[in-house]
């Protein structure tokens, strides 16, 4: 008897304490990784090219374990049935919302695009599509981002500034809801220094791709962070900027944005982590623990395609209140999920 309640007790122990730690990558594959917690599940999304997938999980460290389904699947033609990016979900004024980029086989008419669902459950068959969301302009647009600053909606994404590739830019615009573009776009960065421009196309006459996408709203004190994406996705030197505002100034003048010159979060060849970007943020569960969601490579020129996948890993604070992202974790180390 004592001896049985012994081995039952290890066995406790032994589930308990696998469900503490864990190791990256969190799937196999899984580019442009997303999540957000709310009501004690958290809510993931990746790009899968070919429809819309959402994961639900009390614990992000096993997201393989999770339920996931299919929430929307586009239509066989149109401007936006083929190469969808990117997606994320949000919960803004009472209602859930997936942003997604797509186009219809040419990528030169990337926009982005709204789904809503107005149940408490986001894993519900409630998903309808909403619109395009764009503003006036209305030029090339992909990894579209929503935040809330004092009452107000704003959207970031990367765009071109004009109808040709060459360059992506970070653009800001106020919105009047959750899928309508208020007024004009504002750019407020552009690649500017040598890590931005990694990358090329095999072209002679394209000796760089000035790259910053996937802007990322990051909250700290009195702060405003925008972490992003630099350089071509397909390259080892793919890494994460950041960009800062006082949390009074006015987030529609690029002077309010001081960019660092100096990547945040970059590969660690030592630790065999190649191409880390396109990352978003979350806390554990009881709010005391701030962490990164991010892709990565595992080997080098592994590139900008399914051999991307997601990793989770914790971050800090230094004494100006910036985050302070370390490198990215080893594969085979053993970490501790975040706090319950």
């Amino acid at each position: 008897m004592i001896r049985t309640l012994v081995y039952l007790l290890l066995l406790v122990g032994t589930a308990v304490h696998a469900q503490d730690t864990f190791r990256n990558p969190l799937l196999s594959k899984g580019p442009d990784p997303w999540c957000v917690y709310k009501d004690g599940y958290y809510y993931y999304m990746h790009t899968m090219g070919n429809r819309l997938e959402l994961w639900k999980t009390k614990n992000i460290a096993f997201l393989k374990d999770a339920e996931h389904k299919t929430i929307w699947t586009p239509p066989k033609a149109g401007p936006f049935s083929r190469d969808i990016w990117a997606p994320e979900i949000h919960f803004l004024r009472g209602k859930w919302y997936v942003y997604f980029a797509a186009d219809g086989g040419d990528n030169q008419y990337h926009r982005m695009y709204a789904l809503e669902n107005s149940s408490s459950d986001p894993m519900s068959d409630n998903w309808v599509f909403k619109s395009k969301v764009a503003d006036k302009e209305d030029k090339w647009a992909i990894d579209g981002s929503v935040f809330e600053h004092r009452g107000k909606l704003y959207m970031i994404w990367s765009g071109w500034e004009g109808n040709k590739n060459g360059r992506q830019d970070i653009y800001i615009a106020a919105m009047k809801d959750p899928y309508t573009i208020q007024g004009k776009r504002v750019r407020i960065s552009k690649p500017e220094y040598d890590w931005e421009t990694k990358g090329d196309l095999g072209d002679p006459n394209l000796k760089h791709v000035d790259v910053n996408e996937g802007p990322e709203m990051l909250k700290h004190g009195k702060k405003l962070f925008i972490v992003y994406s630099g350089s071509a996705c397909w390259t080892d030197y793919y890494a994460l900027g950041i960009l800062a505002a006082d949390e009074n100034s006015n987030l529609l003048d690029p002077a309010s944005w001081k960019k660092k010159p100096e990547p945040v979060f970059k590969q660690s060849v030592e630790n065999k982590v190649y191409a880390p970007g396109h990352n978003s943020f979350f806390t554990s569960p009881d709010g005391k623990e701030d962490w990164i969601l991010y892709h990565a490579n595992d080997h080098p020129g592994d590139g900008c395609g399914d051999k991307r996948s997601p990793r989770i890993q914790r971050f800090t604070w230094n004494k100006e209140g910036w985050p302070v992202f370390g490198e990215p974790v080893k594969t085979d180390s053993l970490l501790k999920s975040p706090r319950l």
